[in-house]
């Protein structure tokens, strides 16, 4: 039987939400050179994934959050699938910005939010959960009694695995780098010695010797 992760990961293979291509690289912000690239804000254009997404974030949300009260995405690409799993469990939902608006009340959490009530985060991908953090430590901050997170995808990263537990903040992810990679070779986006080479990398992103 498909389990939920496998499917996730070919739907984002199949729309090139997550590209592999350890052959030419990509560059992230960091400089570091990647052969996978992640936007899974191409999930909300193409509607059979959407649809895959958005029921298993809700899904994780009933079995794993059953006493979630409010959804809360984070900004920008978690707002959209924080919507869509809210509508489809009907709960409130709302985000938090980045930072506090510098015009009207300066809010930073946007949607009603009462001291107390239990949220759990939509967020769209995980890596070194640096920005997911933020957005949970906004919410307790603001006297909300955060469940968890639940993502889309992570990459696994031991760097991003070690905030998480020092932030006390647990993370349910529909799917993951290895489920990708495993997917990846099945269905021949990638070789087994590719495979090889993505595991290399995501053990040590800094160290480029997978490249060669």
């Amino acid at each position: 039987m498909e389990t939920t992760a496998k499917k996730v990961a070919a739907e984002l293979l199949g729309i090139k939400a997550v590209f592999l291509s350890p052959a030419k690289p990509f560059t992230w912000a960091s400089g570091i050179k990647s052969p996978i690239y992640c936007d899974n804000r191409l999930i909300l254009t193409a509607p059979k994934a959407r649809k895959v997404v958005e029921e298993a974030i809700a899904a994780t949300v009933r079995e794993k959050f059953p006493e979630a009260e409010v959804l809360m995405g984070t900004s920008t690409a978690g707002i959209a699938h924080a919507a869509c799993a809210a509508w489809i469990l009907d709960m409130p939902m709302g985000y938090v910005r980045g930072g506090n608006k510098d015009h009207g009340r300066g809010n930073r959490i946007e949607g009603k939010l009462e001291k107390g009530q239990k949220v759990v985060v939509i967020e769209d991908l995980i890596s070194t959960a640096g920005s997911c953090i933020e957005v949970v430590e906004a919410l307790r901050e603001a006297g909300a009694d955060v469940l968890g997170v639940v993502s889309i995808f992570t990459y696994g990263m031991q760097k991003g695995l070690d905030r998480l537990a020092a932030a006390n903040v647990t993370n349910y992810s529909l799917s993951n780098f290895n489920t990708l990679c495993e997917v990846a070779v099945e269905e021949n986006y990638i070789t087994p010695e590719e495979e090889v080479r993505l595991k290399k990398f995501m053990a040590n992103p800094s160290d480029e010797s997978w490249m060669a």
